[in-house]
């Protein structure tokens, strides 16, 4: 098993910058394959961006392609996503999820994912 833990929420600007920061518990981290989702208010839970297991593939919801960009540390058991350019449509719950296995193709809807942290909070202001 895998508990996450997101941080690195909080308010920001429109045009703004977030890291978001998902650390893991465990000693397998490198065997899972961890993505990315948001939750905005009476909205469902979308995918956002997606990373294997070395961090070699790297996937992303078009309307963020080219602000956020997801990463890995295998050494720390810890995963990220760095937010640029934020914009008030960028509003949600980040979840930070986890996928047992080494996959390298994109997995984006949730019911694929074993684990979830526990969200935070992002906000962008206009």
């Amino acid at each position: 098993q895998v508990q996450l833990v997101e941080s690195g929420g909080g308010l920001v600007q429109a045009g703004g910058s977030l890291r978001l920061s998902c650390a893991a518990s465990g000693r397998t981290f490198s065997s899972y394959y961890m993505g990315w989702f948001r939750q905005a208010p009476g909205k469902e839970r979308d995918f956002v961006a997606g990373i294997n297991w070395s961090g070699g593939n790297t996937y992303y919801l078009d309307s963020v392609k080219g602000r956020f960009q997801i990463s890995r540390d295998n050494a720390e058991n810890t995963v990220y996503l760095q937010m640029n350019s934020l914009k008030p449509e960028d509003t949600a719950v980040y979840y930070c999820a986890a996928k047992e296995g080494r996959y390298s193709g994109y997995i984006g809807t949730q019911r694929q994912y074993d684990y979830w942290g526990q969200g935070t909070q992002v906000t962008v202001s206009s």
